[in-house]
């Protein structure tokens, strides 16, 4: 195991923290000064070195080439790296005031295999990540993945890093680790720098938080008069059908006794063979109907839930139910798949489950806003 802070030219030290400062490829800095411009930074960072390297061929579009590899070999249960470019990844960490960890996979390398399988995809990491940090990963030997390994020049794989963005199209390593280490060693590191970087964050956390807590008050009550409402337009309602179909029922039996009993028996029989036929079609139609969905809904907190439900549900029964949940720090959210990355927000609300592609089964990530 090998945790490094760089000793190369372009350190500094930045309240008593050792940082390495990169420039970013110029095929990766379409829409970064966007990002940098977005940032609000509580701190100065030091300035960048130029790291020479030679001319990038234009990227190709395989933002989903590391997940499918990755999962091909690994599964489904890892961090939730985002498939997407990765200033956008950068621009979702500085969304949500977190930082970016970094992964660079060399699938030739000896320890790549033990490391995924045995440490990155372990449950007490899976957790930790998908907690406080935005996940982003590439392969060292194609796309976006090997213009980062060029600019960040890893000395032994696998390699991964936390980084920030920073002024002047740079990028801040905040820490890197080189080389296999244990679930513990890589949480313990992860932890400490955190606990070291986290102060740049702190003020505009709490605000976020307070916010949060706020909207989550206000739909509460939103909630709250709803139902309340509703209940009593329901008993209104169930009032109202009631008297109705008393007097009908009068007027029924009123007719009855006018009608011969050779006419009763008539419509008796018919009104049994009606019924009979009824149940007859509808409980298959209803059966054949009710097909099950099974979504997995993935916390910011690594907590992870599986639900049913029918696919001709819609997503917002979704999001219905993870509003039940009452949840912590749970407020204005949406919710994204990972592989294709897919936003399933307002305008997605009214689609059934199978419309949108979820049925029969589909893992969602909560997203805060």
């Amino acid at each position: 195991m090998m945790s490094r802070n760089a000793r190369s030219t372009g350190e500094a030290f930045c309240n008593g923290i050792v940082r390495r400062m990169v420039s970013l490829p110029r095929t990766l800095l379409g829409g970064f000064s966007r990002v940098i411009n977005n940032q609000r930074r509580n701190q100065t960072l030091p300035s960048s070195f130029p790291m020479p390297y030679p001319q990038e061929p234009p990227i190709i579009q395989d933002e989903w080439a590391f997940l499918t590899s990755f999962e091909g070999q690994f599964g489904t249960l890892h961090p939730f790296f985002y498939a997407c470019r990765f200033v956008e990844a950068l621009r979702i960490a500085g969304e949500e005031h977190k930082f970016v960890f970094l992964y660079l996979h060399s699938p030739d390398h000896p320890f790549a295999t033990s490391f995924c399988r045995e440490t990155l995809c372990s449950e007490v990491v899976v957790q930790f990540l998908d907690a406080n940090f935005v996940c982003w990963g590439g392969l060292a030997n194609g796309g976006e993945g090997l213009f980062m390994a060029n600019t960040l020049q890893p000395p032994s794989f696998p390699f991964c890093a936390v980084v920030a963005p920073a002024p002047g199209d740079n990028l801040a390593v905040l820490q890197q680790i080189e080389g296999p280490v244990s679930p513990a060693e890589l949480v313990e590191i992860l932890q400490k720098t955190m606990e070291e970087q986290g102060l740049a964050f702190g003020s505009a956390r709490a605000k976020e938080e307070e916010k949060r807590r706020a909207n989550q008050r206000l739909r509460e009550e939103q909630d709250a008069a709803y139902f309340a409402a509703l209940h009593i337009d329901q008993e209104k309602e169930r009032i109202k059908n009631s008297h109705s179909q008393e007097r009908v029922q009068k007027q029924v039996d009123s007719q009855k006794h006018k009608q011969n009993p050779l006419k009763n028996q008539t419509s008796k029989v018919k009104e049994a063979t009606t019924s009979r036929e009824t149940q007859g079609t509808d409980i298959p139609s209803k059966g054949n109907g009710a097909q099950v969905t099974k979504i997995l809904i993935r916390f910011r907190n690594g907590e992870r839930r599986e639900k049913s439900f029918v696919s001709t549900d819609k997503v917002q029964a979704i999001y219905r139910y993870i509003d039940s949940l009452g949840l912590p720090g749970v407020g204005n959210y949406r919710l994204v798949s990972s592989f294709p990355r897919k936003v399933y927000g307002v305008d997605q609300m009214g689609m059934t489950l199978k419309d949108a592609g979820l049925h029969p089964q589909a893992s969602l990530f909560l997203e805060v806003l």
